[in-house]
């Protein structure tokens, strides 16, 4: 881990490793939330009054979702693009570290929207875990724990409220198998399409499996809401794809190292990576996740001792400062951060997605056309752009700056519709 490769190379492999864990309440009616289109003044649309039970109630229609940006258009010539920001979290469990409703509250004071990728065994309750059959492995086996009961009550509330405050609900799928013959890298098509279909059940059975008839249902349609999701350990995606692309699904978030470059299609769908960035004080760059950092700074250890920790955070923090610097002062690619809700290493990682997250905020509320959106919504802007543009758009490198400024890089791309398919499957 002490050069270009090695570090790159152990940022791969470790990539969302570990296990997930994660106020109560919902978002106003009304309000505002700066997302992927053209304003954030406006209030978003209010859900109906009518709730409307889906299957045994797990889940509800309630109506468009609150808290949504304006209806994107494409860039016209000359214009600059908006830098889009998404803050992503794996695993998306309350275990009662506070973490979950930490970074909601984040987030509505800075007009943000997140990606919440849930691991659909955090609303199996321990009780009924021979129901999960995950490919190549035991049945109720999990390299993640199942949450207690009262935890699962926790984060059924928390993606309630992060529903109505606007964030998307993508998956982590389940078990989080990272090695062996079982591992997700193994797994073929089919049963991926098993895995994904286990971890629906689970969002829209929770009633079912758990018999709890004092929590609220989740608000939304999961077979509509789930257009997206993470690998667990960034492994499998090449397989993972013909079914995500058969079951309509619009993004996935799992290839590991990714250039700081606008974003093409795999398999038709929109391929969205972590991505390398810049390591204060190293000489390779990191990925954009947490445990990545770890993973360079502790060699594994989340609980590695506490004097290192100053200078753990900082760094940690300047790394996403500089990964969004980098992209905002020059080619204005999209910047993906991944998170998973620990304590590891006292806190750090929180602590410095924290202050980043409010650096990129100050970068906004100064007037810069910054947007911290979820990864659906900065599809919506994906698929309404001419695909001249977007292909003017990849051709520029990493810490790139457009030849003669925006206007004269972009000007001579009048004339032309969007088609809604920016590039070839």
């Amino acid at each position: 881990m002490l050069g270009l490769g090695a570090g790159a190379a152990a940022a791969v492999s470790l990539a969302g490793c570990g296990g997930h864990t994660g106020s109560d309440g919902s978002a106003p009616a009304g309000g505002s939330r700066p997302g992927a289109g053209e304003g954030t003044d406006s209030p978003g649309p209010r859900p109906t009054a009518t709730v409307r039970p889906i299957g045994d109630g797990s889940t509800s229609f309630t109506g468009k979702q609150p808290h949504q940006p304006e209806r994107p258009v494409p860039l016209e010539p000359g214009q600059t693009p908006p830098q889009f920001v998404v803050f992503s979290w794996d695993g998306a469990g309350e275990v009662g570290n506070g973490l979950f409703p930490r970074f909601l509250d984040l987030a509505e004071e800075h007009g943000a929207s997140m990606t919440f990728f849930l691991s659909g065994v955090y609303l199996l309750p321990e009780s009924k875990k021979r129901l999960y059959d995950p490919p190549n492995n035991p049945r109720g086996a999990s390299d993640i724990g199942y949450l207690t009961d009262a935890h699962i009550k926790d984060t059924l509330r928390n993606l309630r409220r992060a529903w109505l405050e606007g964030h998307e609900i993508g998956t982590h799928f389940n078990g989080h198998f990272c090695a062996g013959s079982g591992s997700v890298g193994n797994w073929t098509p089919k049963q991926w399409r098993s895995e994904i279909e286990q971890a629906k059940s689970f969002v829209k059975n929770w009633r079912t499996n758990s018999g709890w008839t004092d929590v609220e249902p989740l608000p939304f349609d999961y077979d509509k809401e789930l257009v997206g999701g993470r690998t667990p350990c960034l492994l499998g995606q090449d397989q993972l794809l013909p079914t995500a692309r058969e079951l309509g699904w619009r993004y996935d978030a799992s290839s590991p190292g990714g250039r700081q470059v606008w974003p093409s299609k795999k398999q038709g769908i929109w391929d969205l990576p972590l991505q390398q960035i810049p390591f204060p004080g190293r000489s390779f760059e990191v990925l954009s996740m947490d445990y990545n950092m770890l993973a360079n700074q502790s060699l594994n250890s989340t609980n590695a001792p506490a004097h290192n920790y100053p200078g753990w955070r900082k760094q940690s923090a300047q790394a996403y400062i500089s990964g969004f610097q980098r992209a905002y002062e020059t080619n204005r690619a999209p910047f993906f951060v991944g998170n998973h809700f620990e304590q590891w290493n006292g806190g750090i990682y929180m602590d410095a997605v924290e202050e980043a997250l409010k650096h990129i905020a100050r970068a906004k509320e100064k007037g810069g056309d910054v947007r911290i959106v979820s990864f659906r919504q900065f599809c919506d802007w994906l698929d309404v752009q001419k695909p001249q543009m977007l292909d003017r758009l990849r051709t520029l490198d990493v810490g790139q700056e457009p030849t003669g400024g925006w206007q004269a890089f972009t000007r001579d791309l009048a004339g032309s519709t969007s088609t809604g398919a920016a590039d070839p499957a």
